[in-house]
């Protein structure tokens, strides 16, 4: 298991990223903080494998907490300026993992998994530095069980459409056929509502990218 702590000043960013993370069989989201200071007094309390840090944040910056950090785990920056400049900033600061904020899920996940892992895994507008034994989700049973028409659908509750006549609609099936399908989907992933079946359609990649 991955003991990750993320740091982001944007709040609702910050609790989707960790709910979306601690879904993963493989990581564990152990703790957050909103600017730098509360970053780097974190880190030290509760000893994270892998850090995921915004660039920047008031108070102190993400480079700024890691370069004040003392043998600082493995840190994954993820920011707005995914380009080359702000990748050698954060190189220099110590970061073994860059990439944008638009990223999908499973890019984030295998970079956390690769930081931990003690290997480099970039992904820039410009270049990338993919690490592929990393980027595929770890999947439980349930989530490997899911039919093509139930990943349809779940991709489907990433892009807003959650409504079972709106999804009936998209689908050219029955609003009957939908219950079913998410009645199954429930079942399998172990949920109960369809806000938690589109945070795992994002775990698994099923959003639009």
């Amino acid at each position: 298991m991955i003991r990750v702590l993320i740091a982001d000043d944007h709040q609702l960013l910050l609790e989707g990223i960790s709910q979306a993370l601690d879904l993963l069989p493989d990581i564990t989201v152990v703790g957050a903080a909103s600017d730098g200071k509360e970053l780097v007094s974190k880190a030290k309390e509760l000893a994270p494998d892998v850090l995921v840090i915004d660039q920047e944040m008031p108070k102190l910056t993400g480079l700024g907490a890691l370069q004040k950090l003392r043998d600082a785990p493995p840190a994954v920056v993820v920011t707005m300026h995914a380009d080359e400049a702000h990748r050698a900033k954060a190189e220099a600061a110590g970061a073994v993992g860059f990439l944008s904020k638009s990223a999908p899920l499973p890019t984030l996940a295998a970079a956390v998994r690769a930081a931990a892992a003690g290997e480099v895994f970039v992904d820039t507008v410009g270049g990338n530095v993919m690490l592929d034994d990393y980027q595929e989700a770890v999947l439980d049973p349930g989530a490997a069980a899911l039919t093509a028409r139930e990943r349809e659908l779940l991709a489907l509750l990433t892009r807003g459409i959650s409504s079972t006549e709106e999804l009936a609609d998209h689908l050219y099936i029955s609003q009957k056929t939908v219950k079913n399908h998410l009645a199954s989907i429930y079942e399998k992933l172990a949920i109960s509502d369809r806000a938690q079946a589109a945070v795992e359609a994002i775990r698994l990649g099923l959003g639009k990218r």
